[in-house]
């Protein structure tokens, strides 16, 4: 036998990874793939090992991530808050402050685990600036990032982001890309004179933004607000674009316990949109509107309207706790089941101006009260109702704002339009998306509640004349469609009256109208001011 032949005997003739030991035929699979790459799970710079559970962005444990960021942000705004203040300058939207923060500890810096990193703030001062504009105190930004661990979001969406919530759920932390990170950067000056002259927005607020750099690896962070809060039970989550194409949710985020669906899937779900009060609902569109051209100046597009639906005192198996009971009720989302009575300044009032829905879109908040039912008002959702009319509450806001219409998503534009219809897909002209954004936002998703309209009031010889009438003619009061005739007949006499006509120039609450009635006298009747219906036909 040659070595061919015992080679052949040794190695599966099938399978490359695989090795035959014996005349058994016991076959042991070779290394030929790395281990530790075989078994994750990898969405963008995000891995997740399917064994133990743990998640690494750009190699880096989250956890070590996360604490790296409360070291570097309680230092960063505690050095910070020494700073006299002072007017913003555009230089201060182009500054950087760099700390390193080795493991050992130094002078500055505390010892931790969390192996070395450099911590770097991205325009210190205008951020500053901005908790300053929404009301947010050094101790209470302070409170919420660094005195509790963060807790991680488990959905990363389709850019494999990590994302984490204060233990308060006043603020969410997002990593960035790089480009993502630059452009913001570029967008803070323009961003400060959007909040100056409009702080009540639905557009993102934020609050900081930093860079982690460990192991060779840059890790960009933004703290932004907390759209959704845990406490609440969201029913339905929807990231809508107001675009067609592929945009109904995965089979796997629909196999999610709390699934985000999309455009089509929204259609499906509520055909008949979503009722709001009309002050409410115009409320929401002129915000709407002031926003999209503020991302329209910018040339931004593909961004999302994240809305959360919540049915309140929903039963058991649906299920929202009752707000009776949320305050000293542990949260199952929370890590270590933190309790929210360790913070109750929160709780009770919310560090952040403008950061409900309710105070994004108009003054006051007294709207949830008008429902008939208790709601977290902590969160100021908007009032809102299905088309049977029970009721609900609305989280909403505009996320992503982060994507520029340049040469990239041009041409990714053209590449769609030509295979398919290309004003069904996301990426599109700013204005475009603007316009179709707004329109299915105002249309489709949200509908105003339907005024009833008023009943004219019908004066005592209008009525008696109908009456008459319809006796006359033997149809009593079933002949609803002649009264009505009747009526008609009658207000067209009054405008072809030349008495009326010759009063034109009298003020609406004199006019008097003359009306004949083969029964009795001439008659003279005064209207009110209110009566809208029929002054419309003079």
């Amino acid at each position: 036998m040659n070595a061919a032949d015992s080679d052949s005997d040794i190695r599966s003739p099938t399978s490359l990874d695989t090795i035959q030991i014996g005349d058994k035929g016991e076959t042991i699979k070779l290394p030929t793939k790395k281990q530790n790459e075989s078994g994750k799970e990898k969405i963008g710079h995000r891995r997740v090992n399917k064994v133990t559970g743990e998640v690494t962005y750009k190699k880096t444990a989250s956890s070590s991530i996360s604490g790296a960021i409360q070291l570097g942000i309680a230092h960063s705004v505690g050095q910070l808050s020494k700073e006299p203040m002072r007017d913003i300058l555009m230089q201060d939207f182009e500054m950087v402050e760099i700390v390193n923060f080795p493991s050992s500890g130094t002078t500055l810096t505390p010892q931790h685990d969390h192996g070395d990193f450099t911590f770097q703030s991205i325009a210190p001062l205008g951020m500053r600036f901005f908790r300053d504009i929404f009301d947010i105190s050094v101790e209470g930004f302070l409170n919420s990032i660094a005195a509790e661990p963060l807790v991680e979001i488990g959905n990363p969406g389709a850019s494999g982001s990590l994302f984490w919530v204060t233990h308060d759920d006043e603020f969410i932390i997002k990593t960035l890309q790089a480009k993502e990170a630059d452009f913001l950067q570029r967008l803070l000056p323009g961003y400060y004179m959007n909040v100056q002259q409009n702080p009540r927005t639905l557009l993102p607020k934020f609050y900081g933004l930093y860079c982690v750099k460990t192991r060779g690896k840059h890790i960009r962070i933004v703290v932004m607000n907390n759209l959704l809060p845990r406490d609440v039970k969201m029913s339905w989550k929807y990231d809508l674009k107001g675009s067609t194409l592929k945009r109904t949710a995965s089979e796997k985020e629909r196999n999610k316990k709390s699934p985000t669906f999309k455009d089509l899937d929204f259609r499906e779900h509520w055909q008949n949109g979503i009722i709001l009060e009309n002050e409410v609902y115009t409320a929401l569109l002129k915000t709407l509107e002031r926003d999209c051209r503020v991302l329209r100046s910018f040339r931004i597009m593909d961004y999302s309207f994240l809305i959360g639906v919540h049915v309140p005192e929903e039963k058991e198996g649906h299920g929202d706790v009752d707000s009776d009971k949320r305050p000293g009720s542990s949260r199952s989302s929370l890590q270590g089941s933190l309790l929210r009575k360790k913070n109750m300044r929160s709780f009770h009032k919310r560090s952040a101006l403008y950061s409900t829905p309710t105070d994004m879109i108009f003054s006051g908040s007294s709207a949830n009260l008008q429902q008939g039912f208790k709601v977290d008002h902590n969160w100021g959702g908007i009032p809102a109702k299905k088309p049977s009319g029970e009721p609900l509450v609305i989280y909403c806001g505009v996320i992503d704002i982060l994507q520029c219409y340049k040469a990239l998503k041009k041409l990714e534009h053209t590449f769609k339009s030509i295979i398919w219809d290309g004003n069904t897909v996301s990426v599109h002209r700013p204005s475009y998306y603007s316009d179709r954004f707004q329109k299915f936002l105002g249309s489709e998703v949200f509908r105003p509640a339907k005024s009833n309209p008023r009943n004219p009031r019908i004066p005592p010889v209008i009525k008696e004349k109908q009456r008459g009438d319809s006796d006359e003619d033997g149809s009593g009061d079933q002949d609803g469609p002649k009264k009505n005739r009747t009526l008609e007949a009658q207000s067209d006499q009054v405008k072809r009256n030349p008495e009326t006509e010759r009063s034109s120039n009298i003020g609406p609450s004199d006019v008097k109208i003359v009306l004949s009635d083969e029964k009795s006298k001439l008659k003279s009747i005064k209207f009110d001011e209110e009566d809208d219906v029929l002054e419309d036909h003079f």
